[in-house]
């Protein structure tokens, strides 16, 4: 079935065409319809499938539909995102695909100056995409109502009802109608979050694409063994035989993210940081030029993992390996972005084999491995420009280590 055949406003038609699609993805075909009919969906999905045109779409088709026979104003759509560079980044489908669409389209999120979103907000919004901290500041101060809100959509849904956003969303709750239509997507979701959504919604239609591999299969990944204080040295020796490829790199924490940062710099290897230790503007210029081309190597926390949907990254690396498999899934996902092809590379240290473990575990299969010969592994070492007596920085990167490895005794003795 085309875009062309389904029965959505010819403006929205006019948008997809513009952008080059023809067919929906298996997400977008087995959501719009549901939508559109006001079931409550719980849809799964592999990260670069088309997640949010699934549901931007139908929303807004309704929206328009409703502008056309007249309603109340009022936010009649909330889109709830667990961070800010999620948050601009569905805005930016949203305004893309409603073009020529009669809807009113606004993003609130911290970080910012709250004056112009208040204002904003006043002129009239229909469907307002939100972080949960700057959404509850406007509501306390009565700037943002969400009494007329009808549709409801908990984007990356996994982390939005986990521990840290769970009591925001049961909060949440109380301020919009009884009577809504509620949509969660995701790329992972677990048992007991699942049984969290199922407390949320009414009959809701479950749509699951891949579930047996939660990586999309346009994604090549594979697990090279590095000691830990080797990592460097193979990130330099990667990045500069891959100098005009876009990579995106993560790393544990923010001042990790600033070391590798400045152990690239020491090579002659240009590259930026992203981490929530950033100003908003400075993390909104950065996303900018490396979505431009401007910058090719970006250094990233795993904050930033559910917010960079850019094209032609053909390379992700993980530095360091995550804590979880769901942030193993999103951080591969920011390759392979719908069907360009991507490829990710984790370098696993000998200390982080019990994470490689649990990751595989979850994932139900094994990690590909890249199978490095110790003449390949010595020639890396030796061909490096980066002071292997730098002991000030190997000092550092063992303390951090140290706290990271403290930190994972602490959560397995839980």
């Amino acid at each position: 079935m085309k875009f062309e055949q389904y029965r959505i406003a010819e403006g929205i038609k006019t948008s997809i065409s513009k952008l080059g699609y023809k067919k929906p993805t298996d997400i977008q075909f087995k959501s719009i319809p549901a939508i559109l009919n006001g079931e409550d969906v719980m849809a799964i999905a592999q990260t670069g499938t088309g997640k949010t045109a699934a549901f931007a779409i139908p929303i807004l088709h309704i929206i328009q539909s409703k502008k056309i026979t007249g309603r109340p104003d009022g936010v009649k759509c909330l889109v709830m995102a667990p961070t800010h560079e999620l948050a601009l980044q569905i805005e930016n489908v949203f305004v893309t695909l409603g073009k020529n669409v009669r809807a009113n389209i606004a993003c609130i999120h911290g970080g910012v100056d709250q004056e112009p979103q208040i204002a904003q907000l006043d002129k009239g919004v229909d469907i307002l995409i939100a972080t949960p901290g700057r959404m509850f500041d406007l509501v306390s101060q009565k700037a943002l109502n969400l009494t007329r809100v009808e549709i409801l959509v908990l984007d990356e849904a996994d982390q939005m009802l986990d521990l840290g956003f769970i009591k925001d969303v049961t909060d949440l709750m109380y301020l919009l109608p009884k009577k809504r239509q509620t949509l969660f997507f995701s790329a992972t979701i677990n048992e007991q979050i699942k049984k969290l959504a199922y407390k949320l919604v009414k009959d809701a239609i479950r749509i699951q694409i891949s579930p047996k591999d939660p990586v999309a299969k346009n994604i090549d990944h594979a697990v090279a063994f590095v000691e830990m204080d080797d990592k460097r040295f193979f990130l330099e020796n990667f990045l500069k035989n891959h100098v005009d490829q876009k990579v995106l790199i993560f790393v544990r924490t923010q001042i990790r993210a600033e070391r590798v940062k400045k152990a690239m710099e020491r090579v002659l290897v240009d590259c930026e940081t992203l981490h929530g230790g950033m100003e908003q503007l400075e993390r909104e210029n950065t996303m900018a030029a490396f979505r431009s081309g401007e910058i090719m190597v970006l250094i990233a926390t795993d904050v930033s993992a559910r917010g960079i949907d850019i094209e032609n990254v053909e390379y992700v690396i993980n530095y360091d390996l995550p804590d979880s498999s769901e942030h193993y899934v999103h951080r591969v996902g920011r390759t392979g972005r719908g069907r360009n092809l991507g490829q990710a590379i984790s370098f696993c240290s000998p200390e982080e084999k019990p994470l490689l473990e649990e990751i595989e575990e979850n994932l139900g299969k094994e990690i590909k491995r890249m199978e490095i010969s110790k003449k390949d592994y010595q020639y890396t070492l030796e061909v490096t420009e980066t002071k292997k007596d730098d002991w000030q920085s190997l000092m550092e990167e063992d303390e951090e280590d140290s706290k990271f490895r403290k930190r994972r005794k602490e959560k397995r003795d839980k």
